[in-house]
């Protein structure tokens, strides 16, 4: 994460924090982060405005509580506002689908990382995006550093 915004490539950072005041950024009040950057789609012809979703994180004690949840949807509607057309994620199968996420080879999209295919996702928010020819998702360098 720190290389990413070393980068300068956090596209969305969003912090929660235990009293609900954004302006506290105090280490023992925050209790979740969400962090999108941006990703390559090779093959296509012009360029798609795509994010990839990394890392989520929430303390221990406060997950399950929806505090995960409200940072997804955040920003995802962020992303929204933002014009971005895909986001893309490798997590876990059983967590993401509740917010549009799918298997993302159903939009014919691969990832550079060799992972199940049930833990590569894509929400498309533009339907449009969607091509016939397979296309790579190519995440920032500094995730390759990790």
């Amino acid at each position: 994460m720190e290389r990413l915004r070393l980068a300068g490539v956090a596209s969305i950072s969003l912090v929660a924090v235990e009293d609900g005041d954004e302006a506290n950024t105090e280490s023992d009040g925050v209790v979740g982060h969400i962090l999108f950057s941006p990703v390559t789609i090779e093959g296509e012809t012009s360029s798609v405005p795509a994010l990839g979703l990394a890392p989520l994180a929430v303390v221990p004690e406060r997950q399950r509580g929806g505090v995960g949840s409200a940072l997804v949807e955040s920003g995802l509607a962020q992303c929204r506002k933002g014009g971005v057309e895909v986001v893309v994620v490798l997590g876990h199968s059983g967590y993401y689908p509740r917010f549009g996420f799918r298997p993302a080879h159903l939009s014919n999209l691969t990832c550079e990382y060799d992972s199940p295919a049930e833990a590569f996702m894509a929400i498309e928010l533009q339907p449009r995006v969607r091509a016939a020819d397979a296309r790579l998702v190519r995440y920032h360098r500094a995730f390759a550093e990790l």
